[in-house]
């Protein structure tokens, strides 16, 4: 799966950011002849798009700072396995949404209306489970962990409160489910900056529930001289 990351920002491109606009950007379900990215968030090209325009819109769109998609931009540099809403490569389709794959995260913390980063944790690690069960050749380093941790901690915050990390079931099945902003389900833009200093403390959450385990070393990728990720 493409990262989240990536996709939330570049889909802000297209996001109506006041409720009077929504008519000026109705969102479409994609038909058989569509092509759409691997990427909950991302249904338009994204084409011909500077690195400028991508963190102005994550700004603008979301109220995500441009060191929360920075760091977790370096992974390889925009895939991983394990994903929430797709198949590993390995496994096959990886490019459309998988049902069976997300309901993994839909059914997660039963009996109450909201998703948080406990049950974000507990996901994660059930979904690596079965990617290290079924794709022999899965790619988890501590970089894919890293990534993981940080694409939970900002559904959460963005669809929800980036301060506790409480996001309504509601809203984030229909991101997922559908590839839409829930405005019409009364989601708005979050009011508090989404950067590394809150999405940290989510992070410190995340990553202990769901005790995750190498299943390679990671290597590091040499982008030029001296520069290394």
């Amino acid at each position: 799966m493409y990262s989240l990351t990536i996709s939330l920002t570049v889909f802000a491109l297209v996001l109506p950011h006041r409720t009077a606009a929504q008519d000026d950007h109705p969102w479409i379900a994609p038909t058989a002849t569509d092509v759409r990215s691997p990427c909950p968030g991302l249904n338009t090209s994204g084409m011909n798009l500077t690195i400028s325009q991508i963190l102005d819109a994550a700004l603008e769109g979301f109220n995500v700072d441009a060191d929360a998609i920075i760091q977790a931009a370096k992974h390889n540099l925009i895939e991983h396995d394990a994903s929430l809403s797709r198949n590993d490569f390995a496994l096959g389709d990886n490019l459309h949404f998988n049902e069976t794959v997300f309901s993994t995260l839909a059914n997660s913390n039963p009996g109450v209306d909201f998703y948080n980063t406990t049950s974000a944790g507990l996901v994660q690690h059930a979904r690596l489970a079965d990617s290290v069960a079924r794709n022999p050749n899965v790619t988890n380093t501590e970089k894919e962990h890293l990534l993981r941790s940080r694409e939970s901690s900002l559904y959460l915050s963005i669809m929800g409160d980036p301060l506790t990390g409480v996001a309504p079931k509601e809203f984030v099945q229909i991101f997922f489910r559908e590839e839409r902003l829930p405005i019409a389900e009364g989601w708005t833009r979050p009011t508090t900056l989404i950067n590394s200093v809150t999405l940290a403390p989510l992070e410190n959450i995340i990553r202990p529930v769901s005790m995750w385990v190498a299943s390679q070393a990671c290597e590091d990728l040499v982008i030029g001289p001296g520069l290394t990720i």
